[in-house]
C-alpha cells in the first residue's frame, strides 16, 4: 500500500503540517513501520487498519513511536473520509480509544478529532529553568498569566507561555541538548506560547524527541494546552484558536473545544488537503 501525504491544520489552501497516512487491511511489522516513516519524513506518519467496528492506529515520526498525534489523525480523518465516506470513526490507540471525522469543505476536507482525556500539573522550577537556558530565554520572558506546566492529551509536553511575539519568534535551541532533555524527561514535545486574545494563541513546538527541530501544527499539543486552560480557570469561553508554523513558512490553523468537566476530552477541528507526490 503506498502512503498518502495530507497537509492537516492547512490555512485554506496552503500552509499545515504534512502528514503521512497509510491505510491497509492489517498493520506492517513495528519495524516496518518505523522504515516506512522514516522514509516519508515527515514528523508523523499515520498507520491505520481495521479492527472489529473501529481503526487500529499507530503513529511513528522518523525516529521513534508517540502515543497519539493530532495533526496525523486529522490527516487520517481526511483519507477515511475521502476512501469511506463521510462520517465519524472509532480509533484504537495503543493507550486510548478515540474518534475522528471528515467532511467535504470545497477543495479541503474538515476534519474534527476527539483526544485521549487531558490532564496538566505545574512544571519543576529546576526543569523549569533547563528549558529557558535551553531556549535562551530568561524568566522576565515568561507570562505570569500561564504559569510553566506538564501538559498532557494522550502525549505529554511541557508549557513555557511567553511575554510577547516578538520572545516566540526568537525561538532557537540546540537540537541534539533539546533531543536529550525530552528524552530524559519522556516529552513529546516542548510547546511555546503567546497570547494574543484570551481565546486567540500563536504556538511554536519544538519536537527534536521525534527528530525534527519543530512543529508547524501539533494537535496532541493542542489538546493538552486547551485542557490546562481549563485546569487554570482561563476564560477561554468554550473554544480558543491557535495560529502555529508562521515562523516556519507554513501557517496552520487549530480550533479546540473545551468541556467544563475536568480532565475530559477535547475537540480539535481543522482543514485538511491532499498534498501532490
Amino acid at each position: 500500500m503506498s502512503v498518502l501525504r495530507i497537509s492537516a491544520f492547512s490555512d485554506g489552501t496552503r500552509g499545515g503540517n504534512p502528514a503521512g497516512v497509510w491505510i491497509g487491511d492489517a498493520l506492517p511489522d513495528t519495524a516496518d513501520m518505523q522504515a516506512i516513516a522514516a522514509e516519508v519524513g515527515f514528523s508523523e506518519t499515520a498507520f491505520a487498519a481495521p479492527e472489529a467496528d473501529a481503526w487500529r492506529v499507530r503513529y511513528f515520526s522518523p525516529a521513534m513511536e508517540v502515543p497519539f498525534c493530532g495533526h496525523a489523525t486529522i490527516a487520517l480523518g481526511a483519507a477515511l473520509a475521502h476512501r469511506f465516506g463521510e462520517r465519524t470513526f472509532k480509533l484504537h490507540l495503543n493507550d486510548a480509544v478515540i474518534s475522528v471525522s471528515g467532511q467535504r469543505d470545497g477543495s479541503t476536507i474538515a476534519a474534527a478529532l476527539q483526544s485521549p482525556p487531558t490532564r496538566s500539573a505545574p512544571l519543576d522550577a529546576g526543569l523549569r529553568d533547563e528549558l529557558l537556558n535551553l531556549f535562551g530565554y530568561a524568566s522576565s520572558d515568561l507570562d505570569p498569566r500561564l504559569p510553566p506546566a506538564k501538559i498532557h492529551g494522550g502525549a505529554d509536553h511541557v508549557l513555557l507561555g511567553l511575554q510577547s511575539r516578538e520572545a516566540l519568534a526568537r525561538m532557537a535551541y540546540d537540537f541534539d541538548r533539546g533531543r536529550a532533555l525530552m528524552a530524559r524527561e519522556g516529552l513529546i514535545t516542548i510547546a511555546l506560547v503567546s497570547v494574543e486574545t484570551p481565546r486567540l494563541f500563536h504556538v511554536r513546538n519544538a519536537f527534536a524527541a521525534g527528530g525534527v527541530v519543530e512543529d508547524p501544527a501539533t494537535g496532541a499539543a493542542a489538546a493538552a494546552f486547551a485542557g490546562y486552560l481549563r485546569d487554570i480557570g482561563w476564560p477561554h469561553g468554550g473554544a480558543i484558536d491557535i495560529v502555529q508554523g508562521e515562523d516556519m513558512g507554513a501557517r496552520s490553523l487549530i480550533r479546540a473545544e473545551i468541556g467544563a468537566a475536568k480532565g475530559s476530552s477535547i475537540r480539535v477541528s481543522g482543514a485538511a488537503r491532499f498534498m501532490k507526490d
